[in-house]
């Protein structure tokens, strides 16, 4: 489901009760208003909050919401006969609908969404479907999956760069490249974009480098040969080999610090943002980095 282009952007209010009639009476009868209210001394409201903003967000502009803490504002929650938070009220038309009390699962919290607005495409659970399509290596319908979340408004960075990820596994460069250019310094920045852009990059430069048996007779034959190393490692990476491909880097640091102005480690950085930062491999070849540089 394709978000409308007019559908208002996704925000949360905070209301007193002397604005509750512009944030909430008013807005709801054009879409329905959800109202959370809420104690900042409640564990269970730091749990719904969270799970209410996902859900109204998945929503698309079809829904508001808005926030009333009841400490410093209690007159509209007891004239609503809200005993206890957190608690939520949907308006509709100007009027109190529906609402629950307490922090219900979150498939509840979409399903009592849902009788208000209609089915609600949930962005979290399609991208979970994507990321369990590429870890059973079904790149195609990824792909299609993917196709369509990064199509979406706002957009989603870790769609985006799981979709740019699997255009580089299928040795797609030039599709994901379109792909990343594009976007904006703003986004190049997240961590997942920022991610991809250095995969894509490491794989552009594994490009025509030949045949890795190749590349480990030539690391073997001449050990100073440090060129030949490097280039190894750019290609066990591009095959996913990222132990090997750290070790490779590794060997360089340890043999010769300086080789191409510290290229071996700054390459081997470009890794571990790529691989990210809970990746095994990352976390082990940094180990051995700080090792080395400062033991």
């Amino acid at each position: 489901m394709t978000a409308d282009n007019d559908a208002p952007s996704f925000t949360v209010t905070d209301t007193t009760a002397a604005r509750f009639r512009a944030d909430v009476m008013e807005p709801s009868l054009r879409r329905p208003v959800l109202v959370e209210f809420w104690s900042p001394s409640s564990a269970a409201c730091r749990k719904l909050s969270p799970v209410l903003e996902r859900v109204v967000q998945a929503a698309q502009g079809r829904a508001a919401l808005v926030r009333m803490n009841v400490e410093a504002e209690p007159d509209i929650a007891a004239q609503l006969g809200v005993a206890s938070v957190p608690a939520v009220v949907a308006f509709q038309r100007g009027r109190p609908m529906d609402g629950f009390v307490g922090a219900p699962p979150d498939a509840q919290v979409r399903g009592f969404l849902e009788r208000l607005v209609g089915p609600i495409e949930d962005a979290a659970d399609a991208l979970a479907e994507a990321e369990a399509l590429v870890a059973a290596g079904d790149l195609e319908a990824a792909e299609a999956a993917l196709a369509e979340l990064v199509a979406k408004e706002p957009p989603q960075p870790k769609a985006i760069a799981l979709f740019a990820g699997v255009l580089v596994a299928a040795g797609r460069l030039d599709d994901a490249r379109a792909l990343l250019d594009p976007l904006p310094e703003s986004l190049r920045k997240d961590p997942a974009i920022a991610g991809a852009l250095a995969a894509l990059e490491n794989a552009a430069r594994a490009e025509g480098l030949g045949e890795i048996d190749d590349l480990r007779q030539r690391a073997a034959s001449d050990p100073d040969d440090l060129q030949a190393r490097f280039d190894l490692a750019i290609a066990l990476n591009a095959r996913d080999l990222r132990e090997e491909a750290a070790d490779a880097l590794l060997d360089i640091i340890r043999r010769d610090r300086s080789w191409n102005e510290d290229g071996a480690r700054k390459q081997l950085v470009q890794f571990f943002e790529a691989w990210g930062p809970m990746d095994k491999a990352a976390v082990g070849a940094r180990r051995k980095l700080s090792t080395l540089l400062f033991s």
